[in-house]
């Protein structure tokens, strides 16, 4: 018996729309494991059938992508099987704490707002200007909600707040204002680690570790030298290496502080605790040229002597005026650093950029220079990929050499006011370059992961297919440690484990056990099995209530 569904989404939905007939008929009869206002949404009517079918079998792609078609006509529908969906990792992220977790924390550390500056201090709390955080919420509310707004995008987004200040300055100006201690960042952690649980991922590669920026005074006493910078690094070992013993210190005490936070060592520790975490460390490009040259060398000898930090990235603004100024230089000082410290891998912050932010020259290289001179492996945002010289040859080399695009949605919304067809998304889809999503700072944009998949789907017309895809990307492109469960480039299994998602062999589980990163994607695998198992009642329940 053939029944027809209605209302299915025709852009970027062919496949959906042109099954086969058998293919259609098997997905009424899973309906028909449903109530009724279930097989209403899916646009079947019930006497339609004669028999009720058995327990539905695992769904085939077309299937699930067709279900979530019909799903999607609810957008509250959809976030609830979103939100279980299984996402494997957040690649680009500054952290997950919101204002509130944080001013909670600090006034925990008897820590003090600066009421004009907007900005948090550590105690003493001196004069009018300066106020306890402790008791604020209950003192003063409104000064409370401003604070939230001074450290977040939600008046932004909210439509709200001082009209002047745009969306790119709040979100930016949000980083500014912490107490700023060691214990600060293991805060962040510890609640970063909580987000990933709630959006259902289980791998976090969090730009968040030790300070690689505040302490590099030491390694700018001598006048800038392009030329020398091979003698210029002999030079600064001695306090380079006396770093690298701090930061490894530093990145313990992180650890502890989130560990004792998420109660890792109680009786009852949190799910939070379970959640794989390595860091990228971050050089602040808003810097004088010998003070850059000092903190990439830093953060190089420091990601090859500790295994937790997997990787180095640039930040500030890239549409700051050193940024701007000094981004070719920049990337030359990566390229050689890359070439003493082979092992260690970038993701940069390229292409942050949109036409009006800066001058059209300068959307024109930087993709390309992070990616040719620098040796970068994933790219952050990437929005301006159109503006590139030689666009279509840099999209074939990405797709190439396999360099993935972290997109983050709302981020590009929020700060740059690029949104929808303006959004490159599809663009690198079609071009072949692998695709993750993330959040970038989901604390400050006032979002999750989730909702990043949700604006995919709606916004960009993404299938489930698409996004398991891009889910499975989020492992397969992390710097985690070990050979891939995944050929990215055929998007094919490695043999020996094909068959082994529930009760690997033994060559699968030998390989497993070498390597870290294949074992968090057989988790995302037996998940994401279990998840699509499961889909019918999730739906049949979702839409009963």
């Amino acid at each position: 018996m053939l029944v027809t569904i209605t209302g299915l989404r025709t852009s970027n939905r062919g496949s959906a729309m042109s099954a086969k007939g058998s293919v259609l008929s098997r997905f009424a009869q899973l309906a028909l494991a449903f109530a009724r206002p279930a097989i209403m949404l899916l646009g079947c009517s019930a006497g339609a059938f004669a028999q009720t079918a058995g327990p539905p079998e695992r769904l085939s792609d077309v299937e699930l992508d067709a279900m979530f078609t019909q799903a999607g006509r609810s957008q509250a529908t959809l976030r609830l099987l979103l939100q279980k969906f299984p996402k494997g990792a957040d690649l680009h992220n500054h952290g997950g704490t919101y204002a509130e977790d944080y001013l909670r924390w600090a006034a925990g550390q008897n820590g003090c707002l600066q009421i004009k500056a907007k900005k948090l201090s550590p105690q003493p709390c001196v004069g009018p200007d300066s106020v306890p955080l402790r008791g604020l919420e209950e003192r003063d509310v409104k000064l409370y909600n401003n604070a939230i707004d001074a450290m977040s995008a939600r008046g932004f987004r909210q439509g709200v707040g001082d009209p002047t200040v745009s969306g790119h300055d709040r979100y930016f100006g949000g980083f500014q204002r912490t107490l700023g201690s060691v214990e600060d960042i293991g805060f962040i952690l510890a609640t970063s680690r909580e987000q990933a649980v709630e959006s259902h991922s289980h791998y976090a590669e969090l730009m968040v570790g030790p300070d690689i920026n505040g302490h590099t005074r030491e390694f700018a006493t001598e006048p800038w030298n392009e030329a020398d910078m091979a003698g210029r690094l002999a030079r600064l070992a001695p306090v380079i290496r006396a770093a690298v013993a701090r930061g490894r210190s530093d990145l313990d005490l992180i650890q502890k502080t989130a560990d004792d936070i998420n109660g890792c060592h109680s009786r009852y520790p949190k799910d939070a605790c379970e959640i794989t975490v390595r860091h990228i460390l971050t050089v602040k490009r808003e810097a004088q040229p010998e003070q850059i040259f000092g903190r990439i060398a830093l953060g190089f000898a420091l990601a090859e002597a500790d295994p937790r930090i997997v990787g180095i990235n640039i930040l500030n603004p890239e549409d700051g005026p050193i940024a701007l100024r000094d981004y070719r230089l920049h990337m030359r000082l990566f390229a050689f650093f890359k070439q003493r410290f082979p092992n260690v891998t970038l993701t940069m912050h390229a292409g942050e950029l949109t036409l009006g932010l800066v001058p059209p020259r300068d959307l024109r290289f930087h993709i390309r220079e992070a990616v040719e001179i620098a040796g970068a492996k994933r790219i952050g945002h990437g929005v301006d990929i159109a503006y590139e010289d030689g666009a279509a040859e840099l999209l074939k080399r990405m797709a190439h050499e396999q360099i993935a695009v972290e997109i983050n949605l709302t981020s590009n919304d929020v700060i740059l006011g690029v949104k929808g067809s303006e959004q490159p998304l599809r663009m690198y889809l079609a071009a072949g370059v692998p695709v993750v999503l993330s959040t970038d700072s989901s604390g400050t944009l006032r979002h999750d992961l989730t909702y990043e998949y949700m604006r995919a789907f709606f916004e960009h017309g993404l299938k489930y297919t698409e996004l398991r895809k891009i889910s499975r990307n989020s492992l397969t492109y992390s710097f985690l440690e070990g050979a891939s469960l995944w050929d990215g480039a055929s998007n094919k299994m490695v043999a020996y484990c094909v068959n082994g998602i529930r009760n690997p062999s033994r060559s699968c589980s030998l390989f497993l056990k070498n390597s870290p990163k294949a074992r968090e994607q057989l988790i995302l695998e037996q998940r994401i099995e279990q998840f699509e198992s499961e889909l019918a009642d999730m739906l049949k329940i979702s839409i009963a209530q």
